[in-house]
């Protein structure tokens, strides 16, 4: 916890000449009593590229403080034109305001400055050699403020305090804990990855399962693809018998018919066997005695 709290800063003279000075008001709060003075510091950065042209512009001690509320004017001088690039003098900068105690830093309050020419006309039409630094004007971005804090070890702050002494016994028991939930988690994911195998096993042989339930309907299809051909060309042929059977019939009618009605029989032919053959030949070989006709 931080003994010095910053409460407020307000910058007083704000916009003005490249040449005047800086003022800030400071509130800030003590919550108890110091052993040594506050150190406030404003430094102005004159380079983007290096620390080299940095300018720290003042600084003051503050003390002794009082507990409570306090407040202060601060001023430092403006920085020297000579240390800064000639090229970064009409551009935009950084100034830090910073307060230490005991040689330790621990806040920091960063303002953006525009420096730019006082004339339209300068603005337009820069000069290219010497800066006129009489006629660049600075205004420090008040509104947007860039505070940062550090924890820093205050009279009543000792190591020990901040560090609690070691504890083997606390510790040793930690890393037992720590050991035995590590092994549990151990545990717990080869269980799972068993339970991943056995589920895979599951599922491999569903699908085997599956694979030969549709191997078997695909032959049985075929097995029933076979019989319903059979028994169509068996339906096919008993057709082609009924319907010579039907015909024959219809010719055996067709013949009483014709008989019935003194129609002629149709020629059987009569098949030759050798004793037909033999009589027919017997009949040729007679002699028949034709009479004479009387004139």
């Amino acid at each position: 916890m931080s003994i010095v709290s910053l409460l407020d800063v307000k910058v007083l003279n704000n916009p003005a000449k490249f040449t005047d000075p800086y003022e800030f008001e400071i509130t800030f709060e003590c919550l108890e009593e110091l052993k040594h003075d506050l150190e406030w510091k404003l430094t102005y950065v004159g380079s983007s590229k290096s620390l080299e042209h940095d300018q720290e512009l003042d600084s003051i001690l503050v003390g002794p403080v009082p507990v409570g509320v306090n407040k202060f004017v601060f001023q430092a001088d403006p920085p020297s034109p000579d240390l800064i690039p000639a090229s970064e003098l009409v551009s935009v900068t950084v100034i830090l305001l910073s307060c230490s105690y005991d040689n330790r830093e621990f806040v920091r309050v960063g303002y953006y400055v525009n420096n730019e020419y006082d004339s339209e006309e300068l603005r337009e039409n820069p000069p290219t050699g010497a800066v006129p630094i009489e006629h660049v004007v600075r205004n420090v971005l008040a509104e947007k403020p860039r505070v940062t804090r550090f924890n820093i070890v205050w009279d009543n702050d000792t190591g020990e305090e901040n560090y609690p002494p070691e504890q083997p016994d606390v510790d040793e028991e930690e890393e037992e804990e720590e050991e035995e939930e590590e092994d549990e988690e151990d545990e717990e994911d080869e269980e799972d990855d068993d339970d991943k195998q056995h589920n895979n096993k599951k599922r491999k042989i569903l699908k085997e399962n599956n694979e030969d339930e549709d191997d078997e309907d695909e032959d049985e299809d075929i097995e029933i693809d076979l019989e319903a051909e059979e028994e169509e060309e068996e339906e096919d042929e008993d057709g082609d018998e009924d319907e010579g059977e039907e015909r024959e019939g219809e010719g055996d009618e067709k013949g009483k018919e014709r008989d019935e009605n003194g129609l002629t029989t149709p020629k059987i032919e009569k098949e030759e066997t050798p004793e037909t053959k033999i009589q027919e030949d017997n009949h040729t070989n007679d002699k028949i005695d034709i009479p004479t006709p009387k004139v």
